[in-house]
């Protein structure tokens, strides 16, 4: 399949994520005001959407809770600058089995199981314009960590997103991913075009080489917009690969913590030297109003 490049690029910046990071680098955000400042300081750098996970603002380590995802939410949408908000809906699915001679019962400490409705529930209470809808199980980097998504719990939840006239963000990880993507909008649970972000080098997915990524690529249908990264020292290879195989990118903290050799990253400055990369590539890195022209959103007042 010939490439074709994409001319007119948004960057998503992934602000905070999930991961054990918030001990790694002082400038992982975690308290709600921390992860707003940081996600409005990438949007003035040039990020036109943020995605956007919580955190316990004492400890770092990931939140479910609502009040962090409203607060995050009103300080966003109170700000100066235009962004499209999108949260995570990937939490609730977490499963971490015991001893492999006696896996059952599972450990208390990371297993976080929950309903369908719940694992919504600050979807339904923000309405961001996006959120995320991760589109299969898999074995998630430590041993016996296993990040659980079945089918039926996807169309529950994909449903539940399409009533709220939330867009889902499809974070397919391997291609059975995209496989179970194309499914669901068939059956009408999610609408077309879908967005997908594609999701690369995470142990135990679809890894970051060219093939593989060419593979993904491949796998999505031409009306849908993708988006691609991968993690730590590849991110910023990873922009200008996405744009070359006509897809747009995403940077941040989620997914790497570092501009340099021993230089720690903050949000801004990734966006920003994504932005430089885009650019240099001869496309041009467009903002959350064409965002939403193009992907059909609505943009939400403050406090709504």
């Amino acid at each position: 399949m010939p490439l074709t490049m994409n001319r007119e690029v948004f960057i998503t910046c992934a602000v905070t994520g999930s991961g054990g990071t918030q001990d790694r680098s002082p400038h992982v955000p975690r308290s709600p005001e921390e992860i707003a400042n940081s996600a409005i300081a990438a949007a003035k750098a040039g990020a036109a959407v943020v995605h956007c996970h919580v955190r316990d603002p004492e400890t770092g380590v990931p939140s479910r809770k609502l009040e962090y995802y409203r607060e995050v939410t009103d300080r966003i949408r109170d700000a100066d600058v235009d962004v499209v908000l999108n949260l995570t809906a990937g939490m609730g699915g977490d499963m971490v089995f015991g001893d492999t001679e006696a896996p059952l019962p599972l450990k208390d400490d990371g297993t976080d199981m929950i309903g369908a409705s719940e694992r919504v529930a600050h979807v339904a209470e923000c309405l961001p314009e996006i959120c995320t809808l991760d589109c299969g199980t898999m074995n998630f980097a430590e041993a016996d960590y296993v990040m659980t998504n079945t089918p039926g719990m996807l169309t529950a939840m994909g449903r539940m997103m399409t009533d709220l006239g939330v867009k889902p963000e499809i974070e397919a990880f391997d291609t059975g991913h995209l496989w179970y993507a194309k499914q669901l909008v068939k059956d009408g649970v999610l609408d077309a075009p879908a967005l997908v972000q594609l999701c690369m080098g995470v142990p135990w997915g679809a890894p970051d080489d060219l093939n593989t990524f060419m593979a993904m690529v491949n796998n999505v249908p031409e009306d849908w917009t993708f988006s691609a990264f991968s993690l730590g020292r590849n991110q910023m290879a990873y922009v200008a690969a996405a744009v070359l195989a006509g897809g747009n990118v995403r940077v941040g903290l989620e997914d790497n913590l570092w501009l340099g050799k021993g230089e720690l990253a903050q949000n801004w400055q990734l966006v920003e030297r994504a932005g430089t990369i885009i650019e240099n590539m001869g496309a041009r890195v467009i903002g959350p109003a064409e965002v939403r022209e193009k992907l059909g959103l609505t943009k939400r007042s403050p406090k709504g």
